[in-house]
């Protein structure tokens, strides 16, 4: 059956077998550099099957696979192997007056079990690269597939086998549901999804108190306003929004154009598309798709209002949308209410600073906004004022290739954050060890006090 990995009762076993944190045996540093430059060189090998698996799944082209999956995980897999000696070292700590002579040292320990929960829009690189961080910082884990790649499922578990026995990495297909496996002990599980499936792993990781980190989505604000470029502006929003058809967590959800420069804007955005994407990009076949029937219905259903600036045709057979911009929309669209993750961008005007400023201030807090021009005071509330996961000028979905910037999100668009280091500390516990000496011990520290002991302790702890 599809998506099927190992039989269901094995790996039931497994699941009840495994050990956490109490029980862990961590392999060495050097075996584990080993098994990631092992893991990056089949990566490579294996890179026509990647591109083959993804067209299957959603049409996506080559080139865009090449840039949003395997340049990328290749880029953290060599990072955590460089640098896995240096991360993996404990570090010495400052010591203080009151617990003089003890050395601290701060060491990194794995959580233990892992549970890596992923999704279909990035599969390779958003089950792997979290897959990757927890076992280069000692962890055993369990990835949890997306029924809906199945692939590029099938490309991931053979690489896996291929490199990391199923003590390391074990991977779940549709064998179980996901509740069947948050009834596993975990000791932590980071999540790639939206917020309903959040909220379900966070009430059940709640009874364990199992830390998380939830990579969620949101409504991402694009604003444009007087002074941006606007032909640069259109270039990468149309860029920035239609890459993968629409379907990355960061990607523009809306936009907000100022009203004094909409016509011409809209003008150089629908040319960018065209140049882009062609006349009819359906009928190029290299157009991304959606994943199943209820993705491009839920997306179908989205085109029912507004008015059509550009695209609106589909294409069902490949479960494909061309990209369309929309305005005129009632207040209380849908298209503004909810995560569109699709290749559907619609417009709402604005006329000035203060009326973008209140617009965004009821806003739940998104995992990325995009600003191009606006005033001072536009761009000094969305620095230091308005929370979301990431602020971007004068650019879209880019950050997201920076390894050294965090990424994650804030309130409703998740919490906790990984690329480049955080990919390692994200699944380590920082745990302090204090080594007292047993040469020296000081006999004011125990009562009875004598009567000078606070005059004494006030003097050297509580001045200026």
């Amino acid at each position: 059956m599809p998506g099927k990995i190992m039989d269901r009762e094995v790996l039931l076993q497994a699941l009840a077998s495994g050990k956490s944190a109490a029980g862990l045996t961590v392999s060495p540093v050097k075996l584990r550099r080993i098994k990631l430059r092992d893991f990056r060189r089949r990566l490579i090998a294996a890179k026509a099957e990647i591109y083959a698996a993804l067209v299957a799944d959603i049409n996506r082209d080559q080139v865009e696979t090449l840039l949003a999956e395997l340049l990328p995980l290749v880029q953290i897999a060599k990072f955590l192997e460089k640098h896995l000696p240096s991360l993996s070292r404990s570090r010495r700590l400052s010591g203080s007056l009151n617990t003089f002579p003890a050395t601290a040292r701060l060491h990194r320990e794995p959580y233990g079990r892992v549970l890596v929960i992923s999704t279909w829009n990035y599969p390779l690189l958003l089950s792997l690269e979290p897959v990757l961080g927890a076992f280069a910082a000692g962890n055993k884990v369990v990835l949890k597939l997306s029924p809906r790649s199945p692939h590029t499922n099938e490309v991931i578990v053979k690489i896996l086998k291929s490199v990391f026995s199923s003590d390391e990495i074990l991977t779940v297909g549709t064998e179980l549901t996901l509740d069947e496996i948050l009834d596993f002990h975990y000791d932590y599980i980071f999540l790639t999804g939206n917020s309903a499936t959040g909220r379900k792993v966070m009430a059940r990781a709640a009874a364990d108190l199992t830390p998380c980190t939830m990579e969620l989505g949101g409504k991402n604000p694009c604003i444009i306003a007087e002074g941006a470029n606007l032909r640069l502006a259109a270039r990468r929003i149309a860029w920035g929004k239609f890459f993968n058809a629409g379907q990355s967590c960061a990607a523009p959800d809306y936009l907000l154009v100022q009203r004094s420069i909409k016509d011409e804007f809209i003008n150089h955005l629908t040319t960018e598309i065209r140049r882009m994407y062609g006349d009819n990009p359906l009928a190029s076949g290299t157009f991304t798709g959606m994943p199943d029937g209820d993705a491009y219905q839920r997306m179908i259903d989205l085109l029912s209002e507004g008015r059509l600036i550009c695209g609106g045709d589909r294409f069902p057979q490949q479960f494909a949308v061309e990209p369309t911009v929309i305005d005129r929309l009632p207040v209380n669209s849908r298209l503004f209410s909810e995560e569109i993750f699709g290749p559907v961008l619609p417009v709402k005007e604005f006329a000035t600073t203060e009326e973008v400023i209140s617009s965004l201030s009821l806003l739940e807090r998104p995992l990325a906004a995009y600003c191009f021009g606006g005033s001072r005071e536009l761009k000094d509330f969305l620095k230091y004022n308005f929370s979301c996961g990431a602020m971007v000028f004068n650019d879209v979905l880019i950050h997201f290739c920076n390894m050294h910037m965090p990424f994650g999100g804030v309130g409703a668009s998740g919490f906790g954050a990984y690329h480049g280091i955080r990919t390692f500390t994200t699944f380590t516990h920082e745990k302090p060890v204090m080594i007292q000496s047993g040469w020296l011990d000081i006999p004011l520290r125990y009562p009875p006090w004598p009567r000078f002991m606070r005059r004494l302790l006030e003097f050297f702890t509580l001045r200026g």
